[in-house]
C-alpha cells in the first residue's frame, strides 16, 4: 500500500551554520518539514501501538525541530558530522523517520516499526542499509562514545541529542568532565521537558537541574525554548561556531501540541489510539486515521501442555507480594526496617504498587541505577534492615562493581530484576536480560549471594516470603511477558496449596528414565510442553525446575547424573548462563551423561514472542533436541 500521509511537502534544506543566516524561504520550508515529520511520527508509532508492538512517541516527536536544524547543517557542510547521535534510544522513531525522508528507506517501511525481522527495533541498532548509522545502547550511555567519535574527527562538530532523563545517568558526568578537559567539539541538544517514565524529575529529584549540572562540569550552557524556532536556530548555529563542548538545554513540554499526552509522562510511551486519532483528525489526515482504525491486533492462541491457560505477570506480582509482607508490619517497623528504591521504572518492575500502598518506605531515585542500588544496599548495611532495589535485567550489567562493594560490606538487599531473557523484548538486543549470572561474581567461600528465578506467580510468592529474612544479596528475576501456571500431571497447580519454597533445592516437575531437561523461569513452561509431547510419543523424559540458579543441589545432581542425557534450556547468554556451568558441575561429581544446552546465541531481530523462536529455545526446538539426544 502507499503511505497514508502526503510527505511531498517535505523538501531537504541545506544551511551553512558558519554563516549563521537563514532565508525566509528556508525558514518556511523547515517549519513545514517539522510539521510533516511530526505528523509522520505520530502516525507510525500509533500504528505500532495498536498492533500491540508498543513503542515511544513523545520524545521523538518533541526533538524534531533540533534534529531538522542539525540535518540542514549536515547537508550544507562536511564540518558537521552527519549522524544524529541520540543517547535516549527509545526516541528511535526520529531516526527511522529521517532515514525515510532522506531516501534511505521507503516510507511504507515505517509501518513495520518494532515488528519482527524488519530492522526497525525499539532502540537504534547499526544498519547502514536502512540508514541507521549508530546503536544507542541503553539510556544515557552514548555521550562517552560520542566523545571518542569527536576526538577522531577533530575538524567536525558532532551533535548528541539528550534529555533531562538520560542526563541523570552517571557516565554522562564522566563524559562531561572529559569533554571540557579536552575541549571536545561535541554539541549537546538536551530536551528538558521535566518528564520521564514514572513522573517528573522536579518532583522526585528536587534540586536537580540539568543546565546547572552541566555548568558545574564546566560546559558552556545555553538555555532556551525548544519550540521557539528562530531562537533555536540561532542558538544551534552559534553552538557550531563555538569551539569545544556546548550544551543547548531546550525547554518544552513533552509532546507539545498533542492532545492527551502533552506535558504528561504518558507521552514517553507510545501514543494511545484515541489521542492519535484526535491529533491526526485535527491535522486533516483522514487516510492515516482510516489506516489506524482498520488495524486488527494479532491474537495469540498458544496453549502449552502441562501449564494453565491463565497467566500472570511475575514482575507486577513482585510488588503485590512485598506489599503483603509490609502490610503485616506496624508502620514504625516498616520505616525502620525497609527501604524500596526505584529507578524510574516502577510501573514496569512492580514497585508502583509499593509506592501507592506504602509511600513511607519508597524512594524514586531517578535514572541512576548504580547509585540507587548502592543506596538500597547501604540501607541494608545493618542487621535487621532490608534494602529493595529494582530495574530491568539488562541493567544488571551496570551495577556489578557496586554489587562487589555491597558484598564486601555484607549488605542485605533484595534486587528484583524484571525483563529477564528475551521474550517480548521489542526494544531488542540492548534490552536483552541475558547476563543475569554476572550477579554471581563473588568468591565462593562464604558468599551469600543468591540468584532466584520463579516459574510462575505462585512460586514467586512462596520464594519471596522464604528469602525475605535471609542475609546478603538476593537477586530475584522475572520476565517482561506473562507466564502460565505450572501444573502437576493431575492438572492441579504445582505451586499452589501447601507448597513451600526451599532455597537451593531443585524440583522435579516430571519424573523420567530416558533423560532430563533442566530449566527455569519462562522457559520452564515451554520445556514442560516439549517434555509432555515427548512422553506422549513414548519418550519417558523428565523435567527439573532449578529456581535457585547458582547453588548446586547435590541430591538432584546425584539423581540426574545417572540419566542417559541432560539438556539445559534457558533464555540466557550461552556464554554466561546456567548451561555454561552445569556440565562442569556434573563432571566434577563423576557424572557423564550426554549433555547439551539451548540458550541465547544471536542478536535480536525485533518483534515480541518471535525472539524466543529466533533463539531456538521455544518448545518445538526443545523437543527437537530431546529427540536427537534420547
Amino acid at each position: 500500500m502507499s503511505f497514508p500521509i502526503d510527505v511531498g511537502q517535505y523538501k531537504p534544506v541545506a544551511i551553512d551554520p558558519f554563516k549563521g543566516t537563514i532565508t525566509p524561504e528556508q525558514r518556511q520550508q523547515l517549519l513545514t518539514n517539522i510539521q510533516v515529520v511530526r505528523d509522520t511520527i505520530i502516525f507510525f508509532t500509533a500504528a505500532a501501538g495498536v498492533k500491540g508492538l508498543g513503542g515511544h512517541t513523545g520524545g521523538a516527536y518533541s526533538i524534531v525541530p533540533e534534529v531538522l536544524i542539525a540535518d540542514s547543517f549536515m547537508k550544507a557542510t562536511d564540518k558537521v558530522y552527519p549522524v544524529y547521535f541520540d543517547e535516549a534510544g527509545h526516541r528511535v522513531a526520529i531516526q527511522y523517520a529521517m532515514a525515510a525522508f532522506n531516501g534511505e528507506m521507503p516510507f511504507e517501511k515505517l509501518l513495520q516499526y518494532r515488528a519482527a525481522n524488519e530492522g526497525l527495533y525499539g532502540h537504534p541498532e547499526l544498519d547502514p542499509a536502512l540508514g541507521i548509522k549508530f546503536a544507542s545502547g541503553r539510556l544515557g550511555h552514548l555521550w562517552p562514545f560520542v566523545n571518542g567519535v569527536a576526538l577522531g574527527n577533530r575538524d567536525k562538530a558532532v551533535f548528541l541529542f539528550g534529555s533531562d532523563g538520560s542526563q541523570q545517568e552517571g557516565d554522562d558526568a564522566e563524559a562531561a568532565r572529559l569533554a571540557v578537559a579536552q575541549q571536545i567539539n561535541v554539541k549537546l541538544c538536551i530536551d528538558d521537558n521535566n518528564v520521564t517514565i514514572s513522573g517528573h524529575p522536579s518532583d522526585y529529584l528536587p534540586g536537580f537541574d540539568v543546565a546547572k549540572t552541566l555548568m558545574g562540569h564546566g560546559l558552556r550552557v545555553d538555555v532556551g525554548q525548544g519550540e521557539d524556532f528562530d531562537s533555536l536556530f540561532a542558538r544551534m548555529a552559534q553552538a557550531v561556531q563555538t569551539p569545544g563542548p556546548v550544551a543547548l538545554v531546550n525547554r518544552r513540554r513533552m509532546a507539545p501540541g498533542v492532545p492527551g499526552i502533552e506535558g504528561s509522562h504518558a507521552g514517553h510511551d507510545v501514543i494511545a489510539k484515541q489521542p492519535a486519532i484526535d491529533y491526526l483528525t485535527q491535522r486533516g489526515l483522514t487516510d492515516a486515521v482510516d489506516y489506524i482504525n482498520n488495524i486488527e491486533k494479532p491474537k495469540s492462541g498458544a496453549v502449552y501442555k502441562g501449564s494453565s491457560r491463565e497467566t500472570a505477570s511475575n514482575r507486577t506480582e513482585f510488588g503485590t507480594i512485598v506489599n503483603g509482607i509490609l502490610d503485616a508490619m506496624p508502620e514504625s517497623e516498616r520505616k525502620a526496617r525497609v527501604l524500596v528504591v526505584d529507578s524510574d521504572l516502577e510501573g514496569s518492575t512492580g514497585l508502583k504498587g509499593i509506592r501507592v500502598a506504602h509511600p513511607e518506605v519508597f524512594i524514586n531515585g531517578g535514572v541512576q541505577e548504580r547509585g540507587n542500588f548502592s543506596a538500597a544496599a547501604g540501607f541494608g548495611f545493618e542487621k535487621g534492615r532490608q534494602g529493595i532495589f529494582s530495574t530491568f535485567s539488562a541493567f544488571l550489567e551496570m551495577i556489578i562493581s557496586e554489587a562487589t562493594m555491597a558484598r564486601l560490606n555484607g549488605a542485605n538487599v533484595i534486587c528484583h530484576f524484571s525483563h529477564a531473557g528475551v521474550d517480548d523484548m521489542a526494544d531488542n538486543t540492548c534490552h536483552y536480560g541475558v547476563n543475569i549470572f554476572l550477579a554471581d561474581s563473588g568468591l565462593p567461600e562464604g558468599d551469600a549471594t543468591r540468584l532466584y528465578f520463579a516459574a510462575d506467580a505462585l512460586q514467586l510468592k512462596s520464594l519471596v516470603h522464604a528469602i525475605w529474612d535471609d542475609p546478603g544479596m538476593r537477586f530475584v528475576f522475572s520476565t517482561r511477558s506473562k507466564v502460565p501456571f505450572i501444573l502437576n500431571e493431575d492438572g492441579s497447580q504445582r505451586y499452589g496449596g501447601d507448597y513451600q519454597f526451599v532455597p537451593g533445592r531443585d524440583e522435579i516437575i516430571r519424573e523420567g528414565s530416558a533423560g532430563y531437561v533442566i530449566s527455569y523461569g519462562d522457559i520452564l513452561y515451554r520445556a514442560l510442553d516439549a517434555v509432555e509431547r515427548a512422553r506422549e510419543a513414548g519418550l519417558d523424559v523428565g523435567l527439573i525446575n532449578k529456581p535457585t540458579l547458582n547453588v548446586v543441589d547435590e541430591a538432584m545432581m546425584e539423581k540426574i547424573g545417572g540419566a542417559p542425557f541432560v539438556l539445559v534450556a534457558e533464555a540466557q547468554n550461552r556464554l554466561t548462563g546456567l548451561g555454561s556451568r552445569f556440565g562442569s558441575w556434573l563432571l566434577e561429581r563423576g557424572h557423564a551423561p550426554k549433555y547439551a544446552w539451548l540458550a541465547v546465541t544471536k542478536p535480536g531481530h525485533g518483534g515480541l514472542s518471535e525472539h524466543v523462536f529466533r533463539q531456538g529455545i521455544d518448545s518445538d526446538s526443545i523437543l527437537s533436541r530431546i529427540r536427537t539426544m534420547a
